[in-house]
């Protein structure tokens, strides 16, 4: 490995840690200091650019030899995390544009530092009481920001996100009561009356002032094949992407009906009575899961590889869990520690994917739980280039190809309604790549999203607007579960193809899983020897 190439990797990190932007999606999510805040003023903005300039400037001038495939891979790899700030910042600009992002921005810490499982440190306290006590001024900055370039629908989802909020607020702290010191929690109760009215008041101005704000406005197809290209490592013209989702969304449609059809009879699958029953069956499961793992010759379980569990949803994340995915998938420095994701207790009308869950556990374990064992052993993957996040489409990817994978393995045999659930999961997954792609490139507008959305899923007009919404701030993460999964069924074919009879499922998945973070088409290259991908991807224009 090149020592100044891990040089450079070592410190993006160190300032990612601190400048980046808090993400609500547990896959980016990165460890930071307790105190930590993000900064989305405009000087901060500024300082960041130069900051990424002169880190390009270092990644330019390391040289790597042509034959050395590994260093090639990891340098294109600090170049795509790179390429995401500048994304980020000069693209999205969703530091000014998006309500949505800058609640995140002023609340997600709070979020964030309450998802490990308790005893929480003094550090972490001491972090709970900075998020507070910032709340009010952070506010004001997010008003400037969005008086200069709010987008309507955005202010209009963040408005229904903020409502409730000063007494949402008030019952997380109120829950914080025998988990944190006696002092903080007097110091919190004194702080959280004025941070809940800012954000209810925020949530009240943008509702009144959203009429006002700019309409979205999609990146257009340009600058997204740009972040096919330069971000996540696809060579595929969007409209190829579409065609694909389509084409397996009718698969899954047909697989799904004739499934429901075959067991007709069967009777539905009971919801877990209690949260404790889920748990305790969860636990059972994922020990299962492993085992058929193991047996079935799919992916090795190592010894070093703690489990994935779920808890009842904490009374402190219930009030806020709008701000990110409610778990706890640890990090690289907490490696001896369980993942774990928090669950609402069972009833009738749970979301979706939680609805799923307390039915039949494992239909979680095959996709978080994928997501869970693929981050443990990235991150000890002895490359600490490999260990850090780039693009979604190979993490999800790999979780969204596991379910299929279990599903053909047998794994669901006893289960048929879960089998059913499994190809609505791809039908959902197939639809979200058709809306996302088309909105970024302009082919649908908002309106058009929404009824495709409502048609097809089904889905309520009110929830089909918000996720579309959030599809227009985020463009090519929505598509990225049925992106990479594609991408992974081709390297898994071609490799079957090219080694024959010595080719091994599980060896390839090991290798998959530990360079789980590393865009398939890098992988080709290093796995086949196959670089058409990549000279196609690097036939494109280096700057957005």
């Amino acid at each position: 490995m090149n020592d100044a190439l891990i040089a450079l990797s070592n410190d993006i990190e160190e300032w990612a840690r601190r400048a980046a932007f808090r993400s609500a999606d547990d896959i980016p999510r990165l460890r930071r200091d307790p105190r930590w805040l993000p900064d989305f003023t405009p000087a901060s903005i500024e300082e960041r650019c130069h900051a990424v300039s002169a880190f390009r400037g270092r990644l330019d001038d390391l040289r790597i030899a042509d034959d050395d495939v590994a260093g090639q891979v990891d340098l294109r790899l600090l170049r795509s995390v790179l390429n995401r700030m500048e994304w980020d910042t000069d693209v999205l600009r969703n530091w000014e544009r998006d309500a949505v992002f800058l609640v995140g921005q002023i609340l997600g810490p709070w979020f964030d530092l309450l998802l490990p499982r308790p005893p929480f440190s003094a550090e972490v306290q001491a972090g709970l009481i900075e998020v507070a006590r910032s709340i009010p001024e952070r506010v004001s900055l997010a008003e400037e920001n969005l008086r200069r370039a709010g987008v309507a629908d955005l202010a209009r989802v963040a408005a229904l996100e903020l409502r409730g909020m000063r007494e949402r607020f008030r019952a997380s702290v109120e829950a914080l009561d025998g988990v944190v010191a006696d002092d903080m929690l007097r110091e919190l109760r004194l702080l959280a009356p004025a941070a809940g009215g800012a954000l209810e008041m925020f949530g009240d101005w943008l509702d009144a002032e959203a009429s006002g704000f700019a309409p979205s406005v999609p990146v257009g197809r340009e600058k997204f094949v740009w972040f096919l290209r330069n971000i996540a490592f696809i060579a595929e013209e969007p409209e190829e992407l579409v065609r694909a989702a389509l084409q397996d969304y009718r698969r899954a449609v047909l697989a799904e009906t004739v499934t429901r059809n075959r067991f007709r009879d069967l009777a539905p699958d009971p919801i877990a009575a209690t949260i404790d029953d889920q748990v305790q069956r969860q636990v059972a499961q994922e020990a299962e899961v492993r085992a058929f793992s193991e047996r079935e010759g799919l992916l090795s379980q190592p010894d070093g590889l703690q489990r994935y569990h779920v808890a009842p949803m904490p009374a402190y994340l219930e009030p806020i869990r709008f701000l990110g995915v409610t778990d706890d998938l640890t990090d690289q420095d907490r490696l001896d520690q369980d993942g774990v994701s928090y669950m609402p207790p069972p009833r009738p009308d749970l979301p979706y994917f939680y609805a799923a869950n307390a039915r039949d556990p494992r239909l979680g374990i095959i996709h978080e739980g994928a997501h869970y064992k693929q981050l443990a052993l990235s991150w000890a993957n002895p490359d600490p280039v490999r260990r850090r996040y780039v693009d979604s489409v190979a993490n999800e990817g790999i979780a969204f190809y596991n379910e299929e994978l279990m599903l053909l393995a047998g794994l669901f045999d006893d289960a048929p309604h879960s089998q059913e659930v499994v190809h609505n999961f791809n039908r959902l997954r197939s639809l979200r790549v058709v809306v996302d792609v088309n909105l970024a490139t302009g082919v649908f507008s908002l309106d058009e999203a929404i009824d495709f959305f409502v048609r097809l899923v089904p889905m309520d007009v009110e929830t089909a607007r918000e996720e579309c919404a959030m599809y227009l701030a985020t463009p090519g993460l929505a598509m990225s579960y049925h992106v990479g999964k594609q991408q992974l069924l081709r390297l898994v074919t071609d490799a079957m193809v090219a080694e024959g009879e010595s080719f091994s499922l599980q060896r390839l998945h090991d290798r998959v899983w530990q360079n789980g973070n590393v865009p398939f088409s890098l992988q080709r290259w290093e796995i086949l020897g196959d670089r058409s991908d990549l000279d196609a991807i690097e036939a494109t224009p280096a700057r957005a």
